[in-house]
């Protein structure tokens, strides 16, 4: 899982294959236990990209993707939104859906 660092945001979520970002903050609970999970899935599902971006240091892509809560993890296809989902979820549930856009 790679911490987002300021790099092109496109760059970044427009890449050809399934992209997973994690938006968090450092002063979340839940932020705090979704890490690990998903550190474990991005190990299992090596064709897709993890990132992880902090929202009170990168406001502006949080702001771009419409992020309300966190944490929140957004599925982008071929560099096109699909899916997300807020809150902890289990790694089992996670990696179904995940599965499904694969």
């Amino acid at each position: 899982m790679i911490d987002y660092q300021g790099q092109n945001y496109q760059d970044v979520i427009g890449q050809q294959g399934l992209v997973v970002v994690q938006y968090y903050a450092t002063w979340c609970g839940p932020c705090k236990m979704l890490k690990p999970v998903l550190e474990q899935i991005s190990t299992e599902m090596t064709e897709t990209k993890f990132f992880r971006v902090d929202i009170d240091l990168f406001r502006n892509q949080a702001i771009e993707a419409g992020i309300k809560s966190v944490p929140t993890v957004v599925l982008y296809k071929d560099g096109e939104e699909v899916d997300r989902q807020s809150g902890y979820q289990p790694k089992e549930r996670i990696q179904a859906w995940m599965n499904q856009f694969k």
